[in-house]
């Protein structure tokens, strides 16, 4: 659904004292560098740390001194943490970052002007792009109003689904909504804060116009790299069928949880043929979630 927007130069509503920059972090000192001048000109930052064990907080402190700092003990999850921070936000904007997105004040500020003639938004996102440059799919319609044909828009747009990864929240909005299921430990919580959005027809947008680079799970470093891989598959695996259940039902989800587990069985001998330790590792904690899912109580 294509929007009209008047950005007018010279006359802007909108600036960075207005925003709120929330990232969290996770074994993320491999990205503090880049964060360090993404948020050298944003006043009002918060890094909430999930229990990192490779020196993120020292980096955070020591690089992004501004920020001010929400360390967990453990790790509790992606929009547990972002709520801890959002909870707190006293700005009219705050705009969730993932430690491996790479962007600066001025595409925040971009971001920020391009949505000022439409007070009533809910979320607003940039256009992803890889590093190499290509455009990622970082929205799209919900698949069951309308098929998605990819990353084409051409113009700001109202859509039904946004990645997590850049979002730009309108507090004023949001607190009415609601922020994220804590439920979802990681994956799937910005589909289901969407959906919530979406139905209560609230207004997402995406800005094509505005680009921030995405290094696609580049977010998570340290030592145990097979283990954060598999990680990734399991919470990917429960949190698809928690969706499916508090959506769809406890009976279509248990429909969904055998399949995909049936299908991620069949894969092993596949990926045995070409090993590949983290795509391995990701397959062995896809399987462990699937079979290891404890139904919510519906």
């Amino acid at each position: 659904m294509p929007l009209q927007t008047n950005v007018a130069d010279g006359n802007q509503l909108d600036d960075l004292d207005q925003v709120t920059v929330v990232v969290v972090t996770f074994n993320s000192a491999h990205c503090v560098a880049a964060l360090a001048q993404t948020l050298a000109t944003v006043r009002n930052v918060f890094v909430v740390d999930n229990g990192s064990l490779d020196g993120t907080l020292e980096s955070v402190k020591r690089s992004i001194p501004h920020a001010q700092v929400i360390p967990n003990s453990r790790n509790l999850g992606f929009g547990a943490a972002n709520n801890l921070a959002l909870k707190r936000v006293a700005t009219r904007f705050a705009f969730l970052l993932n430690p491996d997105c790479e962007t600066n004040g001025d595409a925040i500020q971009n971001l920020l002007t391009a949505v000022r003639s439409i007070p009533d938004f809910a979320m607003a996102v940039p256009q992803l792009v890889s590093p190499s440059g290509s455009l990622e799919v970082n929205y799209r319609w919900p698949s069951t109003d309308w098929k998605s044909s990819g990353p084409s828009a051409d113009g700001p747009c109202c859509v039904g689904f946004v990645c997590g990864a850049a979002m730009l929240f309108n507090m004023e909005v949001m607190n009415q909504v609601g922020f994220f299921d804590e439920e979802f430990f990681l994956y799937y919580e910005d589909d289901d804060l969407c959906k919530r959005v979406f139905d209560q027809k609230k207004q997402i947008l995406v800005i094509p116009s505005v680009r921030m680079t995405h290094r696609s799970r580049g977010s998570v470093g340290g030592k145990r790299r097979w283990r954060s891989e598999y990680l990734r598959g399991f919470y990917h695996a429960q949190s698809k069928i928690r969706f499916s259940c508090k959506y769809q039902g406890k009976a279509q989800a248990e429909h969904l949880r055998r399949r995909t587990l049936y299908l991620a069985l069949l894969s092993f001998p596949i990926r045995m043929l070409l090993p590949t330790p983290r795509h391995l590792a990701r397959l062995a904690g896809r399987v462990a979630g699937l079979w290891d899912f404890a139904f919510c109580k519906q």
